[in-house]
């Protein structure tokens, strides 16, 4: 089959891609290459993506570039999309608001309008546990109000669910909008806490810690998301659904940091900082849904997981 995979080069699109590769597809990858963080990251997962196979093609692309999405799509016939491309973070969203918009949202309509042109039926597309916002009610569910997000980047990920049910109902098009809570493992982004604070503990540098460090997340293994998206795009009982893909369970910043400790074998030094706006205090996933849809099963334990990311980043060092 021929994939479309948008943010192809980054972190969990590299796994993505990789996964595909593997399984004898024929995989495009669209990115822009943007200097979010360093643009040679991105290229060294395309290197080794090109090393994999010979059945990979990388378009460097911008999402709101209508007039290139539609060359690629018409010039291709994909048998599906996975769009996991986006302007990421809720903390730069803060900064640059209509940069998020722009391309997240209006992206989300370029792609998904080119694939409606082109016979592409099936799209997943990655959301995130922000559109949740400021939720009291723990874990999470799918069934639950998202009226209360707390930052850009969670807005424009709203817009992009109501998009996907947009082209679903008017148009027929199969959906599944992927909501990802706090996915980490090797490659990850340079700027997420799991990364920089590793970084930091092994350089003996001060790890910045916003808050009390009683915030917490559900940290979920690439591998396993990776899992449930695969399982998505192969999913075809309902042609649209909403799936959050977590760990369910969930750990203090502080209890983050002490994983890091014991398996870097080292002590960090924290830097308290004021709480951030835009955080939210706690994400945590019900997958009762993803289970019981896509026998989604995530089986790597936070400790198991910093493992796997510190041995690749001594392995890049």
């Amino acid at each position: 089959m021929n994939f479309l995979v948008t943010g192809g080069a980054g972190f969990i699109g590299y796994h993505v891609c990789e996964r595909l590769l593997r399984e004898g597809h024929a995989v495009w990858a669209w990115d822009d290459l943007n200097e979010f963080y360093d643009p040679q990251i991105k290229q060294t997962n395309l290197h080794d993506l090109q090393k994999l196979a010979n059945a990979f093609t990388f378009v460097r692309g911008d999402l709101t570039d209508r007039a290139g999405l539609d060359q690629l799509l018409s010039g291709v016939r994909f048998n599906q999309i996975i769009h996991l491309a986006a302007r990421a973070g809720v903390r730069p969203s803060l900064l640059e608001p209509a940069l998020y918009q722009r391309v997240n949202v209006e992206g989300t309509v370029n792609l998904l309008e080119a694939a409606r042109r082109n016979g592409v039926k099936k799209v997943t597309i990655a959301s995130s546990s922000s559109v949740y916002g400021v939720n009291s009610k723990v874990p999470f569910s799918e069934s639950d109000p998202i009226f209360s997000a707390v930052s850009p980047y969670a807005a424009s990920k709203l817009a992009c669910e109501a998009l996907g049910h947009v082209y679903h109902h008017v148009y027929g098009m199969d959906i599944a909008m992927l909501r990802f809570f706090t996915v980490y493992g090797p490659r990850q982004r340079p700027d997420l806490a799991i990364h920089k604070f590793a970084r930091n503990i092994r350089e003996g540098k001060p790890i910045p810690v916003y808050g009390t460090g009683s915030t917490r997340r559900d940290y979920t293994f690439v591998n396993d998301v990776v899992d449930g998206i695969v399982a998505a795009m192969q999913y075809r009982q309902s042609p649209f659904e909403i799936i959050n893909l977590g760990n369910n369970a969930t750990v203090s910043l502080d209890g983050l940091i002490r994983e890091l400790e014991r398996v870097l074998h080292a002590q960090a030094t924290i830097e308290r900082l004021p709480e951030q706006s835009g955080d939210v205090p706690q994400t945590w996933a019900a997958i009762d849904k993803a289970r019981s849809l896509l026998n989604y099963q995530p089986a790597t334990r936070l400790g198991e997981g910093l493992e796997q990311f510190v041995r690749w980043l001594e392995g890049e060092s």
